[in-house]
């Protein structure tokens, strides 16, 4: 005759633990990284002052995916893997909007959102021209 079997409890209490690697984790969306692409805000980014606190002294920001990179050869390699792809890809059709959701709901006619070109930022070698800069961002 067997005796009682054992509750398993493994995943019982970690739910403090799931909230908190959940929030670690979180990335821009994508209307806070369409804001981030417009050009004022792109040169600031790309430009950086350095700080201590970021991989790579804040120098090597990938302005679609908003993550930072220890050297300009991880940026590069980064511009290659799927994760960079999918992000221009989603980051082609316009953010959501008020206005849309309007639309939406029966306060007008419903326009489908515009499909724009992505493409990869241009990777800064050292030397700064923001005529250069502003005219690659558009």
């Amino acid at each position: 005759m067997a005796g009682p079997q054992k509750k398993k409890r493994y995943h019982k209490g970690d739910t403090h633990l799931r909230k908190k690697w959940k929030t670690k984790r979180r990335t821009k969306d994508l209307d806070q990284i369409d804001e981030d692409l417009k050009e004022k805000n792109a040169s600031k980014l790309l430009h950086q002052e350095i700080d201590d606190d970021k991989p790579g002294l804040g120098q090597h920001y990938c302005l679609h995916c908003a993550r930072y990179f220890i050297s300009v050869d991880a940026l590069k390699g980064h511009f290659r893997t799927k994760v960079h792809k999918r992000r221009l890809k989603a980051l082609e059709i316009e953010p959501y909007t008020v206005e849309e959701s309007e639309r939406a709901g029966g306060l007008g006619t419903y326009i489908h959102p515009k499909k724009r070109k992505m493409e990869t930022q241009p990777v800064d070698d050292g030397t700064f021209d923001p005529d250069k800069e502003d005219v690659d961002m558009k």
